[in-house]
C-alpha cells in the first residue's frame, strides 16, 4: 500500500508520554478534590443526537457543532461541552439518581473553533456540577472546589470573577434597553476588559443608548471594591427594578457562604463587567482568570436552572468546568510543577543470555514491591547501550544482576541522577529504591560500593 503522510489535522494535538504524565497528574488531582467534596463520576457519550445539543445556547455556539448524517440515517454530533449531556441524563434517570445529584466529568470536546493559543479544536473539560438545588449553597460549594483545586495544583495567583445574569438583567432595565436587545448590551459590557472603556462605549451608543446612560452603565459595571459595598450600590440602584434586587441578594448570600467555607476574599470578585458568553446562564456566573500569562479564563460556569427543563421535567442546576489545556498551558509556561520524564521507576539490565531469567525474576519482585520496572528487551546489548537507554528515558535507577551479584545475593543498583553506585542486598533493592524516589537518600548507603558498571 502507498505511504500515508503522518499529519493531523489543525486545533488538534498528539500527547507524548512525558506531556501525558503532567495531563494524568492534573486529572487526578482534580478527581481528588472532586470526590473529597462529594462529587461522583459519570461518563456519556462523545457522540449524540445532534438535537441533544442544538438549539441550548445561541446561534454562534450552534455554529461550532461537529455534526453529520451517520450511515444510519442519523443527524448526530460531537459534544461541545459536558453540561448539556448532564442535563440530558437528569432528565433520563431521573427516578434512579438522588437529587441533589453532585457530579463530576472530566473528557473530550469537540468545537469547530479557530485554533489559537489556549483555544483547540478538541480540548478537554473537568466538570463539577450539582442539579437539583436552587440554594446559593450549590455555587457556593462548586466555587471552593474550584478554589480548592487550584490551590493543590499550586496556582500562585487566580481570580475568581462573579457576575449575576438577574443583575445584568437589572442593568439593562435600569439603562432603559428593550428586553429584546440587551444580548447586544451583554456582548458590549464583555468587551470590556479586553477593548476598553471607549470602544465598548461606541458599541453601547450604536445598541441605541443615550450618552449619558451609556456613561452611568459604563460607571456602574466598573464600580472599585469588587464585594459588598458595590451590591449595597446596587440594591439602591435597583430600588424598583425586583430582578435585579432576586440578583442582588443571590450574591450577598453567595458571598456569605464562601466566607463560611473557608475561600479567602483575596482569591475571588464581584465583576459587574463580566457576562459569560453562553446564552442558558439564569443566575450566578463565574470565571477563573490569571494574571500571567494572559491566556483568558481557565474555567467557567454559573447557574443554569432551565437547562434540564429542555428535556423533561424542569430542576436547577449549577456548575463549573476547568478548562484542563489552559491549566496546563499555564502550568507548563511557569514551570509550576517538575514532574519525572517517565512513569518507569527501575529499569533492570539483561547481562547477558544466559541470565535472563534472573533479570525477569528481580523485576517481578520489584514490581510486586510496587515499583514501576521496565526490562531490558534486548539481551544481546552490551550494557553501555542499556545505561544509554535508561539516560535518554530519564529512568532515575538501572540494576544489575550477574554473575557476581547472583552468587553474593547482590543487586548492583545505579541512580542515574547523582552518578551513585551501590550493592544492597537483594531483598533490600525495593525498598531502597521507593526511598530514592521519595528523595531519602538514606536508602541507598547501604552495601559496599560496586564496580564495573557503566
Amino acid at each position: 500500500m502507498p505511504k500515508v503522510q503522518p499529519r493531523i489535522l489543525k486545533g488538534t494535538r498528539d500527547f507524548l508520554p512525558r506531556t501525558m504524565i503532567l495531563r494524568q497528574h492534573v486529572i487526578d488531582t482534580l478527581r481528588r478534590t472532586f470526590e473529597q467534596f462529594g462529587f461522583e463520576p459519570l461518563e456519556t457519550p462523545a457522540l449524540e443526537y445532534a438535537e441533544t445539543f442544538e438549539g441550548k445556547s445561541d446561534a454562534e455556539v450552534d455554529k461550532l457543532l461537529y455534526r453529520f448524517v451517520d450511515h444510519g440515517g442519523r443527524r448526530v454530533a460531537l459534544r461541545y461541552e459536558l453540561n448539556v449531556a448532564l442535563a440530558r441524563v437528569a432528565a433520563m434517570y431521573a427516578g434512579e439518581l438522588a437529587f441533589p445529584f453532585k457530579r463530576y466529568q472530566m473528557g473530550p470536546v469537540w468545537r469547530a473553533d479557530k485554533p489559537q493559543k489556549g483555544r483547540y479544536r478538541e480540548f478537554w473539560q473537568c466538570d463539577v456540577d450539582i442539579v437539583g438545588s436552587a440554594s446559593m449553597l450549590a455555587d457556593a460549594e462548586v466555587l471552593a472546589v474550584l478554589y480548592t483545586a487550584l490551590q493543590r495544583l499550586g496556582f500562585p495567583e487566580f481570580t475568581i470573577r462573579l457576575n449575576n445574569r438577574k443583575i445584568l438583567s437589572g442593568l439593562g432595565i435600569l439603562a432603559g434597553v428593550p428586553a429584546e436587545q440587551t444580548g447586544g448590551l451583554y456582548r458590549a459590557i464583555d468587551k470590556l476588559e479586553r477593548d476598553g472603556e471607549e470602544a465598548v462605549r461606541r458599541l453601547l451608543l450604536e445598541e441605541g443608548l443615550s450618552e449619558a446612560v451609556a456613561s452611568r452603565l459604563l460607571e456602574t459595571v466598573q464600580m472599585p471594591g469588587g464585594g459588598p459595598e458595590v451590591l449595597a450600590e446596587l440594591r439602591h440602584s435597583f430600588s424598583d427594578i425586583p430582578i435585579g434586587l432576586e440578583g442582588v441578594a443571590e450574591m450577598e448570600e453567595l458571598l456569605g457562604h464562601l466566607a463560611a467555607l473557608g475561600v479567602p476574599s483575596t482569591h475571588y470578585r464581584l465583576d459587574l463587567s463580566m457576562v459569560r458568553g453562553l446564552g442558558y446562564y439564569t443566575g450566578p456566573i463565574f470565571e477563573t482568570v490569571v494574571e500571567r500569562p494572559r491566556i483568558g479564563a481557565i474555567s467557567g460556569g454559573g447557574r443554569y436552572d432551565r437547562m434540564v427543563g429542555l428535556f423533561g421535567p424542569d430542576m436547577p442546576a449549577t456548575g463549573v468546568s476547568l478548562g484542563l489545556e489552559r491549566i496546563l498551558d499555564v502550568m507548563t509556561e511557569l514551570g509550576m510543577v517538575e514532574l519525572p520524564h517517565t512513569v518507569v521507576q527501575a529499569l533492570v539490565t539483561v547481562f547477558d543470555a544466559a541470565h535472563v531469567g534472573a533479570s525477569l525474576a528481580l523485576a517481578q519482585e520489584l514490581r510486586r514491591a510496587g515499583v514501576h520496572t521496565e526490562v531490558y528487551l534486548e539481551p544481546s546489548a552490551p550494557l553501555g547501550r542499556q545505561f544509554k537507554y535508561a539516560d535518554r528515558k530519564g529512568i532515575p535507577f538501572v540494576l544489575v544482576v550477574g554473575p557476581d551479584e547472583l552468587g553474593a545475593g547482590l543487586v548492583t543498583v545505579k541512580d542515574m541522577r547523582s552518578g551513585e553506585q551501590r550493592s544492597l542486598p537483594r531483598e533490600k533493592v525495593g525498598e531502597a529504591i521507593q526511598g530514592g524516589i521519595r528523595g531519602d537518600v538514606s536508602d541507598l548507603q547501604v552495601g559496599k560500593e560496586a564496580g564495573g558498571v557503566p
